[in-house]
């Protein structure tokens, strides 16, 4: 692991969407995974400028999205779907075929999990897979207990997730499970790259990166990957030691 501090949270994002761009120009058939929120939204905005400035095509590329909430439509403006939609693939092109989400409604999500492991087997695994931290340590739905040996899965969400989920819907949503990638899939992912920034992010970066490796914070395990870039920008590294 290596771990990168930054000025703040616009010189990150452009780091972190100059890694993307660097890996497409290398790799045009690479396998992105990303999640969506308020850490990834700069870096997704500065990918798009990036991209198109340098001509850079995305068509070839595979994405995969890291999560979404079980029973939340697309077209809900808080869904990851959404959010895709509106500042990934309607700037990227990235080719119908080659985009792969979660469908939160299916009324078999086993299945849906199945096959979005399949997708990823099938395409040689994944390239580079961002994530964000919660405020509980999750990573993607990956809750505090969840075990490290999971691929795709249904979980339950804890209280902190529910809570701080209800900013990114208009009106007050229940919101009970999650459908995400497991902690299995970013150990085999070929490099991943995880965003914090904030003051409100310091005491779970500080645990993360100097506490236990547990599932307890699913957040600790970016320690056992061999390439895995932590970045965050010095308000969320005031607390490291």
């Amino acid at each position: 692991m290596q771990l990168i501090i930054f000025k703040d949270y616009n010189a990150l994002s452009q780091q972190a969407a100059n890694e993307i761009i660097s890996l497409v120009k290398h790799k045009p058939d690479a396998v992105l995974c990303l999640p969506s929120g308020s850490t990834p939204l700069l870096t997704c905005q500065l990918l798009v400028q990036k991209a198109k400035a340098e001509n850079v095509d995305f068509s070839s590329c595979t994405f995969i999205g890291l999560d979404e909430w079980v029973g939340i439509p697309p077209d809900n403006e808080g869904s990851c779907a959404f959010f895709f939609r509106n500042e990934v693939f309607k700037h990227l092109h990235f080719s119908a075929s080659h985009i792969h989400l979660f469908n939160a409604l299916s009324e078999n999500l086993a299945q849906e999990c199945a096959a979005m492991d399949s997708v990823i087997f099938e395409n040689g695994g994944i390239d580079l897979m961002l994530v964000g931290v919660g405020m509980n340590g999750h990573i993607g739905f990956n809750e505090p207990g969840i075990s490290f040996d999971l691929y795709s899965h249904i979980a339950p969400l804890d209280e902190t997730t529910t809570a701080v989920g209800q900013k990114y819907f208009k009106e007050a949503t229940e919101l009970s499970q999650g459908i995400t990638l497991g902690l299995k899939h970013l150990l085999e992912s070929k490099k991943v790259l995880l965003l914090a920034n904030g003051n409100k992010k310091a005491a779970i970066i500080q645990k993360a990166l100097e506490g236990e490796i547990t599932n307890a914070l699913p957040a600790s395990i970016i320690r056992q990957h061999s390439n895995s870039i932590v970045m965050i920008d010095e308000e969320a590294a005031v607390m490291l030691t």
